[in-house]
Parts: structure tokens; C-alpha cells; sequence
């Protein structure tokens, strides 16, 4: 009897592990149907089409500062359980995509044009760098604090990334870390400065 019992707690065990490790893995949820719409009655073709991206073949000048233009289910519902996004980035000359994560996703990186500085920091603290020319890619891991920067002080540089998520979610560090209302006192003591350090980088960022 004592055996079996010890049988089912070593089932059990291994049963919540296998749940655990399939929690861990997932990305977006599984969804139960081919798609997910607001009115299955009145859909068609151009519920699954986003237009988002044609400003890019009438643009007639390159952004002054760095921008993003998104396709994630914020703006293309017809991507909600699908687990995938996309992204256009534009580089100014000398411009910079400033450190950030994306909690929910990894960031596929295809550089189209002109050459970026890359990089990321992994959870050792060890940071993996590489110059990209036209035709490289890059992966981001997720969760990975990771940026882009066009040294290039002449030309501008134009990426598409993907992710593996409808929302992939961006959290900037400066932005969280100066732009929040995080009590200037915590933050000279975590980066060991002192509070006038603090309020210039903020008064920085807000400007």
C-alpha cells in the first residue's frame, strides 16, 4: 500500500512538472478556433488586411528621429492568437533605439538597408555585440535587454522585425527607470550617484 502511495505522489510529481515546463514554454495562448474576430458574422478579406505599412512606398523624406511603425493587435486586430508581429524601424543617421525588452517575445531583426551597432545583455550579464550590414539578421532572445544604434553619421539604416507574439510588449529603460516617478532617492542609491545625477537625467528625458 505504502509502495503504491508513493507511486501516485511520484505521478503526481511528474505531472506537475510537465505542467510547469509547459507553462514556461508558452508564448501567446492557444486559441480554439482558426481565428479570432469581434462579429464571426460580418467578416471578410479585409478584416485580415493591414495597410498600415503603405505610408513607407509613398514616403518622399526619411524621418528626422528614429520610428517605429507597428503591426502588432493593437493595430491589426486579425493578428489577436495568431503569435506573431511585426515591426518597421527607420535610423536616422547617428539615431539610436535605446535599451528596452520585450517581455513577451523574441525579435527577429532583418536589416534592409545601410548598417547597425547591435546588441543584448543575457540574465549573466554578458553582453553579445555585432555590426550588421544590409541582408543580416539578428535575433533578440526574449526578455533580453537589447538595443540598435546607426553610427553611421551620413546615411540612415531601415529594419523590419518580427516577433513571436500579437503583443510583444516594450518596456525602455530610461523610460521606466527615469520617467515613472521612482523616488530620485532610490535611484542615486541603486546607481550610486547622487539625487541632482537623478533629476537632471529626468529633467532630460521629459524634455
Amino acid at each position: 500500500m505504502a509502495s503504491r502511495i508513493s507511486t501516485m505522489k511520484l505521478l503526481s510529481l511528474v505531472l506537475s512538472s510537465f505542467v510547469i515546463v509547459q507553462i514556461a514554454l508558452a508564448g501567446d495562448p492557444d486559441i480554439l478556433s482558426d481565428f479570432l474576430v469581434p462579429n464571426q458574422n460580418n467578416v471578410d478579406g479585409s478584416f485580415f488586411t493591414y495597410t498600415g505599412m503603405r505610408v513607407l512606398v509613398n514616403q518622399s523624406t526619411f524621418p528626422a528621429n528614429f520610428t517605429i511603425l507597428k503591426a502588432s493587435m493593437v493595430e491589426f486586430p486579425a493578428l489577436n492568437g495568431q503569435s506573431v508581429s511585426y515591426a518597421v524601424l527607420q535610423y536616422p543617421a547617428s539615431s539610436l533605439n535605446p535599451p528596452h525588452t520585450h517581455p513577451r517575445a523574441a525579435e527577429l531583426l532583418f536589416l534592409v538597408d545601410g548598417s547597425l551597432e547591435v546588441g543584448f545583455v543575457d540574465t549573466t550579464n554578458k553582453l553579445f555585440t555585432q555590426s550588421l550590414q544590409a541582408g543580416d539578421m539578428f535575433i533578440f532572445p526574449k526578455g533580453l535587454v537589447h538595443y540598435q544604434y546607426n553610427a553611421d553619421p551620413n546615411n540612415p539604416a531601415i529594419a523590419i522585425s518580427s516577433f513571436g507574439s500579437a503583443n510583444a510588449g516594450t518596456v525602455s529603460l530610461p523610460k521606466t527607470l527615469f520617467a515613472t516617478n521612482i523616488d530620485d532617492t532610490i535611484l542615486a542609491k541603486s546607481f550610486k550617484t547622487d539625487v541632482s545625477t537623478i533629476q537632471a537625467l529626468k529633467a532630460g528625458l521629459a524634455s
